[in-house]
């Protein structure tokens, strides 16, 4: 039967996207994407507000705290995500109950504060948050200075000329590190998903046929061969498609934060994630049909299926780790380059020609699998009454290739 592949491959898309176990988790995946890609955005354009005590008759402190909450200077300019409500309050008592009672967040003195120093002193019940303290610092800082220029007869613009300094980064590339991190963590997540999702289904589509004795029927019509490959094709098609969704709800979600900036470099590394990941599904989808094939019940998949949930488990853990030389490393060793090198072109560091050699060398580790792969499954399919070895299976098909 000639273009039998076609009609398993057909066959298997079509089981895979009615499984509502499948589209359930899919479903849930995407959620989770769209949740976290909208917490973020929320935790980065949202305004904290905060009110801050002063008491009455502390006119250094009551000046800091409207040049913040009107801003203006320095401080107040770079940090719009704060907001500052002035509480007057009597005394120092009165300032202390407003902190207990939560009427106030934080409480600024300046002169002799609460402690009997000298200087400033922002107080809370607990200890004041770390952005309105940074706010608060820097606003004093530039209150203070610019009143000892005032003194000494000059101006903080002459004072600070001149001190000004500029950020370069001279690889060229705009990524931020912990952003290159976040995509190695991404990158690993969808692979990791993808390989053991749609591989565990190969896994028991092969021993479900195999079980039932079904496979010994189909085995008459369809060369084992084709039927190995339209499995293969089939679930290949079905990982790449749910990557690919996974990758445009990220990448669009992407588009809606602060990190739209960096969406062309983004979308080049998912370009190039998706090719090094449908070249190496293959391989990984072939090794499934394998370990679904030398189990004899459905109960032997665990056994059977426990190296290479170990393999995709560790490639998960090192590669969104990994960095330096041993990032340099992994992504020219498969199943590894899948996240690794597409990871190092998002970072920059990566030349023109190496993704290229990288992918050269999981075709060629692609290609080895399935040639491996196909022979064991031959040898191992028709065998029943307990689990197979790969040994067994490699040694002869011992006439069990029935229809290859």
């Amino acid at each position: 039967m000639r273009n039998a592949w076609m009609v398993v491959a057909t066959r298997e898309i079509v089981v895979r996207a009615l499984n509502k176990g499948f589209l359930i988790g899919l479903a849930v995946t995407i959620a989770m994407i769209g949740g976290l890609i909208g917490f973020t955005s929320y935790m980065e354009s949202r305004t904290q507000s905060f009110d801050v005590a002063v008491v009455a008759g502390d006119e250094s402190a009551a000046t800091a705290l409207e040049s913040a909450a009107d801003g203006r200077g320095a401080a107040s300019a770079s940090d719009d995500r704060v907001e500052l409500t002035v509480v007057r309050v009597d005394d120092a008592a009165a300032a202390e109950a407003a902190l207990e009672d939560e009427t106030a967040d934080a409480w600024l003195s300046s002169g002799a504060g609460v402690t009997g120093t000298d200087g400033w002193t922002l107080s809370g019940w607990r200890d004041p948050d770390s952005d309105l303290a940074q706010l608060i610092e820097t606003t004093v800082r530039d209150q203070v200075l610019a009143g000892h220029a005032s003194d000494a007869g000059t101006t903080m613009s002459a004072l600070t000329a001149g001190s000004e300094v500029e950020t370069e980064r001279l690889d060229g590339n705009p990524v931020d590190p912990q952003i290159v991190f976040m995509a190695g963590f991404v990158l690993a997540f969808l692979f990791f998903i993808g390989a053991v999702g749609s591989g565990a289904m190969i896994a028991g589509s092969v021993i479900e046929e195999k079980q039932s004795r079904l496979v010994e029927i189909i085995a008459t019509a369809v060369p084992l061969r084709q039927l190995l490959a339209g499995k293969i094709i089939g679930s290949s098609a079905i990982a790449l498609g749910q990557n690919l969704l996974l990758a445009g709800v990220g990448l669009v979600g992407v588009s809606f934060t602060d990190l739209s900036a960096i969406l062309p470099a983004m979308t080049a590394t998912m370009v190039w994630f998706v090719v090094f990941f449908t070249v190496g599904f293959v391989a990984v989808a072939a090794l499934y049909a394998v370990a679904g094939s030398l189990a004899s019940r459905t109960e032997d998949l665990q056994y059977t299926t426990s190296p290479l949930m170990m393999l995709l488990m560790g490639v998960y853990i090192v590669t969104f780790s990994a960095d330096g030389v041993l990032e340099r490393v992994l992504s020219y060793i498969p199943p590894a380059s899948i996240v690794s090198m597409p990871v190092r072109v998002l970072n920059g560091d990566a030349l023109w020609w190496e993704p290229l050699v990288s992918l050269l060398v999981l075709v060629a580790a692609t290609v080895g699998a399935v040639l491996l792969s196909e022979r064991a499954y031959r040898g191992a399919l028709m065998q029943t009454g307990g689990r197979v070895t790969w040994r067994t299976a490699m040694a002869g098909e011992r006439g069990t290739t029935l229809g290859a």
